[in-house]
């Protein structure tokens, strides 16, 4: 019994070799696989390895001991939770007002102007061609003293940074939707343009929103440029200017930033794949 078996298994194998050889999309697939959980692993060795070292000496003691101190020296380190406070209102502000201007944009270009979207490309592209300290200076020279000294200019220029990132993602999301058969058929039960994109466009694009939104709000949790020269101390300006005798508070805070992001991102692509095994 056991060598025949072994026959059946040396059989198995054989002919599994035969097909791959006369196959030869199954040895392209099985490459494939292979090479991308190599590049997988790659990039998460290159975004792991340098966070656990971070976190490794944020949350270590001068003696080289586990320890939850720094978390406590956040909470009582001064102008955290104004400088907190004023980041996730840039935040909330930003989201709110690049969205409502660029979603019906994008479905009145996708729907009437198609041929506008390279314009459109090459126009959102400026903001990351432009250097920030360029934007921020023309930007003062205009701008009224009542708005100059008001915390959502800077809103407004994030506004301008966030297009780029909300404008693919929106492209994207619109692309891979029958925009034209969606309007046509909520137009011909006497919807209108408010109900048919809140009602019909909105949640075909959650994930697209999802996305734009996620990452508007890494750009204004990153960006320090434009809050630093205008004068506004968000949690990157914090970070940078607050003194602190330990160090590792301003590593810690950058850490949880960072880590907040990445989880976001990473329910947003569950929450993605979800809704896709759902409507199969």
């Amino acid at each position: 019994m056991a060598s025949l078996e072994l026959g059946q298994a040396i059989q198995g194998e054989a002919l599994m070799d035969s097909y791959s050889r006369g196959n030869p999309s199954a040895r392209r697939i099985k490459r494939v696989r292979w090479g991308r959980g190599t590049a997988l692993f790659l990039a998460a060795l290159y975004f792991i390895v340098p966070f656990y070292a971070a976190m490794q000496f944020c949350l270590q003691d001068v003696n080289g001991h586990f320890t939850l101190q720094t978390f406590t020296q956040i909470a009582q380190a001064p102008g955290f939770y104004s400088a907190l406070w004023l980041s996730t209102q840039l935040a909330v502000a930003t989201m709110a007002i690049v969205l409502i201007l660029m979603v019906p944009t994008m479905i009145y270009v996708h729907l009437r102007m198609p041929r506008f979207r390279r314009v459109m490309e090459v126009i959102t592209i400026l903001p990351i061609v432009i250097p920030p300290i360029v934007l921020i200076v023309g930007v003062d020279g205009v701008t009224p003293l009542w708005l100059k000294s008001s915390q959502w200019l800077l809103a407004l220029i994030y506004v301008v940074l966030a297009m780029p990132y909300v404008y693919r993602s929106l492209d994207a999301g619109l692309g891979a939707i029958d925009l034209k058969t969606l309007v046509e058929a909520a137009r011909s039960l006497g919807s209108g343009w408010v109900s048919i994109i809140w009602r019909v466009l909105i949640p075909n694009l959650r994930s697209a929103l999802l996305s734009a939104s996620v990452l508007t709000l890494a750009l204004v949790f990153g960006e320090f440029t434009i809050a630093s020269l205008d004068g506004w101390t968000t949690i990157p300006v914090w970070i940078y200017l607050t003194p602190t005798t330990n160090p590792r508070i301003n590593t810690l805070v950058a850490m949880m930033a960072l880590l907040g992001t990445a989880l976001v991102l990473m329910l947003i692509v569950s929450f993605d794949r979800k809704s896709h095994l759902r409507r199969s």
